[in-house]
């Protein structure tokens, strides 16, 4: 009767299944961050633990055990149930150098919680050896896939239908896929983190930072017709910690930091939203009539003035989106740009021009105009898409992506369209350049190859990158499930130390 009396029968039920299989899982009676429970498999000599940071949003394991890989397992396991598609990537490091070269952790899927089901995981092994490891009945062997990467410092296991991904990368560089299973599994598994020492005298400790459950799109699934739930997150772009600030079903897009660091705007329903950083809580801005404000947003260097674009009617009748100005704090909207479609994406530093990009007579170009209205000016005049644009905070160069090359890439120019020079380079579609305030940094939303060059959608694995502007050099900061929406807009910190984006996904935005 006590149990009734503490426990819901959810929880009964978990506690006596895990009972009748011999588990030692029991109920977490500390906060686990986005896992159901922890425990360990099979019975480990030493016994493992899960401690989550809420501050940091960090995981550290330790784990015992003999081994994952016979006939039965040991190793310590924080979970949660799941059912279909998913996609799990986080950052580890396994803790001291002493131990079995053989002990390992990272990320898992069992069929059940007995010691011997079927499981895939990636593994990095304390030799630096990576492998995607898999067992396809219970009580059976263990079959491994290695990785061409050694010692990486991101993994990341995907199920899509019956095919395993493993991809894995070291910091800074993209992720990879370096091995792909078939395995036919049960529709509800067991997914989360793992530590197993190898050695049943040891124990070996683990942190695991940027841990990400993402469940991806059906297929043929509209992003706009059926939008993802959303996470709004920061990056630190020192030590590429993220840390989500808030979580929302509602589909959330384009952050802005503002000038004075305490607040971010983003757009949701054709509505612009003030989030206060203290206080964690969006608070809808006041832009009267204009009430279909779309992902092309920001403010001006002073902070005075925020630039929107929104859907409508222009003055010839014809419906698309518009570039108004309104006060930073909310008010009544300042028609700007006379034609449509026109999307807002840079503010001179003077606070004098706007930059945007426009379609006039079927193409796609960057343009300027005085912010207080006037006559428009084309900066850009080549086939194929120019989008984008930004200034530098020093207003000497503006910033845009371009197809011109073949593929969509970062290019810069002079303020009067002259002296244009590619940017970025490599195999994949980028868009979106964000200068730092410091001057030093751009960073951008880089697209897969399989992406067509001239798109930017939605519900793409995608990743977000840094490029030193006096070097070229370039570094992978966040691996994610975005695209459209992500990085829109000027989202850097005034400090230039953070960027804020928006992360998305299919299921709980809290996992």
């Amino acid at each position: 009767m006590l149990i009734l009396k503490t426990c819901s029968m959810k929880k009964m039920v978990f506690l006596l299944v895990c009972a009748v299989l011999g588990l030692e899982f029991t109920l977490p009676a500390q906060q686990l961050g986005i896992f159901k429970t922890a425990g360990d498999i099979g019975s480990p000599a030493i016994k493992g633990t899960t401690r989550y940071d809420s501050v940091s949003q960090s995981y550290h394991l330790t784990g015992g055990g003999s081994n994952m890989w016979n006939g039965a397992d040991q190793f310590h396991f924080a979970s949660l149930p799941i059912e279909g598609d998913f996609i799990l990537t986080t950052s580890l490091q396994l803790e001291g150098k002493e131990g079995d070269p053989h002990r390992k952790a990272g990320v898992i899927l069992r069929q059940d919680l007995t010691d011997n089901a079927p499981y895939a995981d990636v593994a990095l092994h304390g030799d630096g050896l990576t492998s995607l490891q898999y067992r396809t009945e219970a009580g059976g062997m263990t079959s491994e896939a290695k990785s061409a990467i050694g010692s990486p410092e991101i993994l990341q296991l995907e199920r899509k239908g019956d095919s395993l991904i493993m991809r894995c990368a070291v910091k800074g560089e993209e992720l990879t896929e370096t091995g792909r299973i078939l395995l036919h599994l049960n529709k509800r598994l067991f997914v989360g983190l793992f530590a197993c020492a190898h050695n049943p005298q040891n124990e070996l400790s683990v942190r695991f930072s940027n841990v990400r459950l993402d469940i991806p799109a059906a297929e043929n699934v509209d992003g706009y017709k059926s939008p993802a739930a959303s996470r709004l997150e920061l990056i630190d772009v020192t030590s590429r910690e993220r840390q989500v600030i808030y979580t929302t079903t509602t589909h959330i897009e384009a952050p802005n930091w503002s000038r004075d660091g305490s607040f971010l705007l983003y757009n949701a329903g054709g509505e612009i939203y003030r989030f206060p950083l203290k206080k964690g809580k969006p608070e809808k801005l006041n832009t009267g009539e204009v009430k279909q404000c779309n992902n092309d947003h920001g403010l001006s260097f002073d902070g005075k003035t925020l630039a929107i674009s929104a859907n409508g009617k222009a003055a010839d009748g014809k419906s698309g989106s518009s570039v108004y100005t309104l006060p930073a704090n909310g008010g009544i909207p300042r028609l700007i740009t006379q034609k449509v479609p026109s999307y807002w994406h840079g503010w001179s530093p003077d606070g004098k021009t706007l930059v945007y990009c426009a379609e006039r007579n079927g193409d796609y170009d960057v343009w300027a105009i005085p912010s207080a209205g006037g006559e428009e000016i084309r900066l850009t005049n080549t086939p194929g898409l120019d989008d984008g644009p930004e200034y530098a905070p020093d207003g000497k160069r503006i910033y845009f992506n371009s197809v011109r090359s073949g593929m969509m890439k970062i290019w810069s120019m002079a303020p009067d369209g002259s002296q244009p020079q590619q940017v970025s380079h490599g195999k994949n579609n980028d868009w979106f350049a964000h200068p730092s305030p410091d001057g030093t940094k751009v960073v951008y939303v880089s697209f897969p190859p399989s992406v067509p060059a001239g798109s930017h959608p939605m519900n793409q694995r995608v990743q977000l990158v840094l490029q030193d502007l006096s070097t070229g050099q370039t570094t992978v900061i966040a691996s994610l499930y975005g695209g459209q929406g992500t990085i829109n807009v000027p989202s850097w910190s005034p400090d230039s130390k953070k960027i804020a984006f928006v992360s998305y996904t299919y299921g709980n935005p809290e996992q």
